[in-house]
């Protein structure tokens, strides 16, 4: 009696065990795509940079060509300005060395005939004004007005020099804000890919993470370089700036040198008409 009433025991878990066997075998197959592991035939093929783009958003293909036109315009006006720079700074180190071994305005001018530039400028103006002053006696004004004309011309080419380098600044702000646009776009179609499909498939969500990220990439690309040169420039305009300013104090003292000169040989010649009389 005791034997049947084990062997009825195991026959009733056995027939119990049989539709839970029989339900794993139907979930298990299931339960990679549940998981979002996918073969690899369902995985995009193409996630090279050239494909993401081609595969992404219109609006995120808008954004990476837009940061991609920034990024040549950053390395042409980086290549435009510093050979004007390095022209520009070279011209006025050479012509303030000539003029700074001069003894007289006069000789200043003769010795930069063949020579062009800011500097050149500066002693026009110096003469325009003499020659324009040359019927007033007032030292002192006449060394303002030169000083006066010496600052607008300054003024003037440090303006000239610095024209363009404010694109740079502007990459160098928007460009990862631009990229993070386009990231931000590129997750909300992934999100919305997911709901779509009803599933959180590697397939579904990785081309759009993808795109997203190669937006933010193509941000900081560009605004990193713009940020660096921008910056550069700055403390070359400053460097020209300042030789600049040399230049407009050396020919004030030829200016004021001349000036001391013509009013001894003034006095000079009047003492010596009052001791003929």
């Amino acid at each position: 009696m005791a034997a049947c009433a084990v062997r009825y025991g195991k026959f009733v878990a056995a027939m119990m065990l049989f539709p839970a066997a029989a339900m794993a075998q139907e979930v298990l197959p299931e339960a990679p795509q549940q998981l979002g592991v996918t073969s690899s035939d369902t995985l995009p093929h193409d996630l090279s940079p050239w494909g993401m783009f081609l595969s992404a958003d219109i609006v995120v293909q808008a954004v990476m060509v837009g940061l991609a036109f920034a990024s040549v315009v950053t390395w042409t006006v980086w290549l435009a300005k510093t050979i004007e720079l390095l022209g520009a700074r070279r011209n006025a180190q050479n012509t303030l060395k000539t003029i700074a071994a001069a003894r007289s305005l006069g000789e200043a001018v003769e010795r930069t005939k063949t020579s062009s530039g800011a500097v050149t400028q500066l002693l026009d103006a110096a003469v325009k004004e003499l020659q324009l002053s040359s019927d007033i006696a007032d030292k002192e004004g006449i060394k303002e007005r030169v000083a006066s004309r010496l600052d607008r011309i300054e003024a003037a080419h440090s303006r000239r020099i610095a024209r363009g380098i404010n694109v740079l600044a502007t990459i160098g702000a928007t460009g990862p804000f631009v990229g993070l646009f386009g990231t931000v776009w590129g997750i909300m179609n992934s999100f919305i890919g997911i709901s779509k499909s009803h599933t959180t498939s590697l397939a579904v969500v990785a081309p759009g993470i993808a795109e997203a990220l190669l937006a933010t990439a193509f941000g900081l690309v560009a605004a990193i370089p713009a940020v660096v040169i921008y910056n550069l420039f700055a403390r070359m305009i400053t460097g020209y700036r300042a030789l600049l300013g040399d230049a407009s104090a050396e020919v004030l003292r030829l200016v004021s040198r001349d000036l001391d000169r013509h009013a001894e040989s003034s006095g000079h010649r009047h003492s010596l008409a009052a001791a003929a009389e």
